[in-house]
């Protein structure tokens, strides 16, 4: 089949895949892998390919995903993500960041999360962009270049943050003008209704994510009175329209055996959530508070828990903190993303706010090549660990040094509070996490098991 589907263009096989997207068939699936499998060029993704088609096969839980995208979908939403995602950024965009590193002497990163606007109706607790001036926005001019220059880089996958996005009125301008790209925007829900819906049918390249921490007393607590139910109508809104949206929980100390529980998580398939995204607290932001940090044992129990889930739920997981061995570890600095803040600041990670650079004064590819970006990407080739990955909270250390690097500024007041007044708990929490992610990093990831096979391979790649 390979040899004979060998010639095909970019375009021809775009339209066989859009064909066979209409039926969710394990044949159709199958066919799909080998169509892509003709644009990577890496023969890392060639093989990535070969494992997902091999998981048909086998008919992997995981697999109910990609069968949940094609037979549940708008057909607008459908194509643009098959276009967008799958096409433009996973499989041709991987040959383009290429081109691009063999160029410029590194590689870009896989996405960039914008905060286009500081604006929102919440003051929730702990929320890590509480202490960014809410006046901050950027302008349509100023995210439309932002995109263009991810684009000259091969990147066509945006993260979209805040503040609450939809508060930029033209934003849709924005989903419309870049329909090449697919768009994954954090929001709190509470501003879906039917004619924001009908806006998302018609752009097809945005999948919102809704943030919750758990059930209705969990997700009140913290975001106001009625805001759970507010999310859960958004969530049925999109459900009936076809459309595919994410669920996004923060792990605190108050709320980990609820979100850890099969019968949460089967609450939100239940919803029609296609992925979920799941975060840490980290005492950063509006009035930080080292207690609610999940303890070191629930930090581990929600990594198991993860790949419990993994292995049984049909939907797509991702554990920002946990996921290490799976993205060989930490991932900020543009080795994988970097964030763009609502000033233009080009910070490390969305939980790292201090930066040396600005969109409005500089590139993204001379920000990338800065010596703060470059610092960062040789100390995460230096954590042989990858439970432990982060420089906030697994290496304080590393971050304190980073951030009194010279040039580095706040990007906002009280960012260094991590790095001073907080410092000691952050060293006792980094070495209270050590002895337990020490003893399962050489339990399960070191030896010659499959564990170590599928979860560390080439991770200084």
């Amino acid at each position: 089949m390979m040899q004979s589907l060998k010639n095909y263009s970019k375009g021809k096989i775009i339209s066989l895949l859009l064909s066979l997207g209409a039926n969710a068939s394990t044949e159709n699936l199958v066919r799909m892998t080998y169509l892509m499998e003709l644009l990577p060029k890496k023969d890392y993704y060639r093989k990535r390919i070969r494992w997902i088609r091999q998981l048909i096969r086998d008919d992997h839980p995981s697999i109910e995903f990609p069968r949940r995208i094609l037979r549940d979908l708008h057909p607008n939403q459908r194509e643009k993500w098959i276009t967008a995602l799958a096409v433009n950024h996973l499989l041709s965009g991987t040959n383009k960041r290429k081109a691009w590193a063999e160029k410029e002497g590194f590689y870009p990163p896989s996405a960039v999360v914008i905060s286009p606007t500081m604006q929102c109706n919440l003051s929730c607790y702990g929320c890590y962009a509480g202490d960014y001036d809410s006046s901050l926005e950027l302008t349509l001019e100023e995210i439309d270049s932002v995109l263009m220059q991810m684009k000259e880089m091969g990147v066509y996958f945006a993260v979209i943050s805040g503040g609450e996005p939809f508060f930029k009125k033209d934003i849709f301008e924005i989903f419309n003008k870049h329909s090449d790209m697919a768009f994954l925007v954090f929001t709190h829900g509470g501003l879906i209704d039917e004619r924001m819906v009908e806006k998302l049918i018609e752009v097809g390249n945005v999948m919102p994510a809704f943030s919750l921490e758990g059930y209705e007393k969990e997700t009140d607590g913290r975001r106001g009175a009625g805001h759970y139910n507010k999310v859960m109508h958004a969530m049925d809104l999109l459900r009936e329209a076809g459309l595919s949206f994410c669920g996004s929980f923060t792990q605190t100390s108050q709320n980990t055996d609820i979100i850890a529980s099969d019968s949460y998580i089967d609450m939100l398939v239940a919803k029609g959530c296609f992925a979920l995204w799941l975060f840490s607290y980290l005492p950063i932001g509006r009035n930080p508070d080292p207690a609610l940090m999940p303890s070191p044992e629930q930090r581990d129990l929600m990594r198991r828990r993860t790949a419990d889930f993994r292995a049984t739920k049909p939907l797509v997981m991702v554990d920002f903190w946990n996921d290490g061995p799976i993205i060989s570890g930490c991932i900020a600095g543009g080795r994988k993303y970097f964030h763009v803040n609502a000033n233009g600041d080009i910070e490390p990670c969305v939980f790292c706010h201090f930066a040396v650079d600005n969109i409005r004064r500089t590139t993204l590819k001379e920000a990338l090549n800065s010596p703060l970006f470059r610092a960062i990407r040789e100390a995460q080739g230096k954590h042989d660990n990858l439970l432990r990955p982060c420089m906030l909270i697994d290496h304080p250390e590393v971050g304190r040094e980073l951030f009194r690097s010279e040039g580095a500024y706040s990007t906002h007041a009280g960012a260094d509070r991590i790095f001073s007044e907080l410092s000691e708990r952050m060293d006792d929490y980094s070495s209270c996490y050590a002895k337990i992610a020490d003893q399962v990093w050489e339990k399960d990831f070191c030896g010659d098991g499959e564990k170590s096979r599928t979860g560390i391979a080439d991770h200084k790649r």
